[in-house]
């Protein structure tokens, strides 16, 4: 009996900095290691003010602490094989690895997505139905979105990378920085018709439908806060939708463009450039967005940084 996975390649070359000259090089090495540990640091800080303090412990940042731990594994996925490969002067990673790169990217990636339309719809309660907020947004419902929402990431990307393991590969140089649909689609050999279908359908309605709702709760939540009387009370409740609304065009602007767009206008530039964003950027601007407009999280995030502990 045949093998699934016909593939004649065993490894793959990501070639996203050595395709540089050597300073660009270091400069880029550089810039990945600062940006990664501020992504680290500044998530793990949200993450642990919001689990000390007790006056936070509240819906809204119960799926902040979710979307800052997505965002440290997102950018983890990616960002030190990149800085390994660089130290260690080798760009290859085996075929396996390359499928489990992705198969984590696309799990976080959608758990961001879902996360976004999570934090969106508690928005929406918060402001279109306060009296009602404590007893529709209970405990056992943010568990269920949440875990809901890592069950439905896992199955579609289980979909996509069984889809990807059974094609074979005739070329084995990735002109990226990581293992990404688009360039492992270009190498392969086989018919990918039924890859680009299922990314152009399933994967779009997976990445569609949380952007739909999202686009639905701010429409409520606009009617809800323009019939409010007083500019004070307006402004209040638009500005602690701002910080959301800034993450969700920064995120979904990248995503469409990098994978929503005719293959024919892709190129390697441009789409490294676009990963970069949603992958490395991203996830490291969310602490300071969420942090910077919000006093309560200032607060804590204060706390922390000046906390002593004992001495043994």
């Amino acid at each position: 009996m045949s093998s699934i996975n016909q593939s004649s390649v065993s490894e793959f070359l990501l070639l996203g900095l050595s395709r540089q000259p050597q300073q660009q090089q270091q400069l880029l090495f550089l810039l990945f290691l600062i940006l990664y540990l501020a992504t680290v640091l500044g998530n793990l800080l949200i993450i642990l003010a919001i689990s000390t303090y007790s006056h936070l412990h509240t819906p809204m940042y119960f799926f902040l602490s979710n979307l800052s731990f997505v965002d440290v594994c997102f950018t983890s996925t990616t960002v030190p094989k990149v800085l390994a490969n660089y130290i260690l002067g080798n760009q290859a990673i085996s075929f396996s690895g390359c499928l489990t790169q992705l198969y984590f990217l696309c799990v976080f990636g959608d758990m961001d997505n879902f996360l976004l339309a999570v934090m969106a719809y508690d928005r929406f309660v918060a402001i279109c139905h306060p009296l009602h907020y404590t007893t529709k947004m209970t405990h056992q419902l943010c568990a269920l979105l949440v875990v809901g929402s890592w069950v439905v990431a896992n199955l579609n990307c289980l979909l996509h990378i069984l889809l990807m393991a059974r094609l074979s590969f005739c070329g084995n140089i990735i002109p990226h920085f990581f293992c990404d649909v688009n360039p492992l689609l270009k190498l392969s050999c086989s018919d990918t018709h039924l890859n680009e279908l299922t990314l152009q359908t399933e994967g779009a309605v997976i990445m569609i439908t949380p952007f739909v709702c999202i686009l639905i709760s701010y429409l409520h939540i606009t009617c809800a806060v323009l019939r409010v009387s007083s500019p004070r009370g307006q402004w209040k409740a638009f500005s602690t939708c701002g910080s959301h609304l800034a993450v969700v065009w920064l995120f979904y602007g990248t995503i469409i463009a990098v994978y929503f767009n005719p293959s024919s206008s892709h190129s390697a530039g441009r789409d490294m450039a676009a990963a970069m964003m949603y992958t490395v950027v991203t996830p490291m601007l969310n602490p300071f967005i969420y942090s910077l407009r919000n006093r309560d999280m200032k607060g804590a995030l204060r706390k922390v940084l000046t906390m002593r502990f004992p001495s043994k």
